[in-house]
């Protein structure tokens, strides 16, 4: 088990999402683009999960082999990145946004597919190696948040692509891992999908993370607005994750003593109360901090939870589409759509009403668990 190979990768990958999800709004805004424009280009960030996890998951079932696919589109999202410095149109932003993105994203579903592989019959320990994503999230966070409060939005994209590199040269250290062989045949992926309790649980994911790409895409500029300084909406951003990461020191007892299925409800019936604080009590400090600390909730244990699920459901030689099709619904279809409906609504009706439909979102969720989601089995 190469935990600490697999721990450096998801350090710097999620720090770099650090430095793209809290700060990559603001500094479009202060490029001048609108926040219908802001949903847009944040939508396409989420959007290419809908097709690249999906390829990189048919070639990597395909050929048997993951990590060389991972290593590839690591190098390119690093050299795809560089046009961001010589970009300022809408359009020219969208381009290098949809490229990077391309090859960013495609990466992800094939490390969690290896460090399931790694980890074999304790796989209730994901969430022991998968903190280190979120420790290097809060450093970044809390990091950037000082330096742009000091220097401005400008030190953004650089910063970005330093830790771009770095993934590319963590992935250069993680070894490939196959999975398990299965003594019976294992159903196609449409056979797969054709299961109420598979397509339900797919769709509670697209829910909840339409409700948090709203979140993603509007929470910094909705704090801004607030009169928070840069490195206090950092330092929010961070203690949501601190939060995350103390939750993932006991994910595989939550998981062990309540079962995936409660834990998913629990989450989702949080979520409701988190976008409400937000939406409507953005002023008022101490309700952001609670707000915040929610997020080892909303992100943490649902996430933590539904990856336990899929690794069960499709197994195998369809578990690299299975983590690309969790992947593609919930973070590409679910995320780009709440980021792009969140920009229309945001300039017409404002933060409390667009966050209202995060928290809708996150009751129809809530529904499709508690009617079709694994009553009676519990993983």
């Amino acid at each position: 088990m190469p935990y600490w190979r697999l721990s450096a990768y998801y350090l710097f990958y999620f720090g770099a999402l650090g430095a793209l999800v809290p700060f990559w709004g603001p500094y479009l805004q202060s490029h001048g683009f609108s926040a219908a424009a802001i949903g847009a280009l944040m939508a396409i960030l989420m959007g290419t999960k809908l097709v690249a996890p999906m390829l990189w998951g048919w070639l990597a079932d395909h050929f048997g082999a993951r990590m060389p696919l991972v290593r590839i589109s690591a190098f390119a999202t690093c050299v795809t990145f560089v046009g961001i410095f010589w970009s300022d149109s809408l359009w020219s932003v969208a381009l290098v946004m949809l490229v990077f993105s391309f090859f960013w994203n495609a990466a992800l579903p094939q490390v969690e597919s290896v460090t399931f592989n790694h980890l074999g019959a304790a796989a209730n320990r994901y969430s022991q190696v998968r903190l280190w994503g979120s420790v290097g999230f809060v450093l970044v966070v809390g990091g950037l948040g000082w330096w742009v409060g000091r220097s401005g939005t400008g030190v953004i994209p650089g910063i970005v692509l330093a830790l771009f590199v770095a993934v590319w040269m963590s992935a250069m250290l993680v070894p490939d891992c196959g999975h398990a062989h299965h003594a019976h045949p294992v159903a196609s992926i449409r056979r797969l999908l054709m299961r109420h309790e598979i397509a339900f649980f797919l769709l509670s994911c697209f829910l909840m993370q339409f409700s948090h790409g709203i979140y993603y895409a509007f929470y910094s500029i909705h704090l801004e607005a607030a009169g928070y300084s840069s490195a206090l909406i950092g330092a929010l951003w961070a203690l949501g994750v601190m939060a995350e990461v103390l939750l993932f020191l006991r994910m595989h007892w939550l998981l062990e003593r309540f079962g995936a299925r409660r834990i998913l409800l629990a989450s989702l019936a949080l979520g409701v109360l988190r976008w409400n604080l937000i939406g409507w009590l953005a002023p008022v400090l101490l309700v952001q901090v609670l707000a915040q600390c929610l997020h080892a909730a909303t992100f943490g244990a649902f996430h933590a939870s539904a990856i336990h699920l899929v690794h069960h459901y499709f197994p195998g030689s369809v578990q690299g589409r299975g983590q690309a099709l969790y992947n593609s619904l919930s973070f590409g279809a679910g995320g780009g759509a709440g980021s792009l409906l969140g920009g229309q609504l945001w300039g017409p009706l404002g933060a409390g009403p667009t966050f209202a439909l995060a928290s809708v979102a996150a009751i129809g969720g809530w529904l499709c668990v508690f009617w079709f989601v694994d009553r009676e089995r519990h993983f």
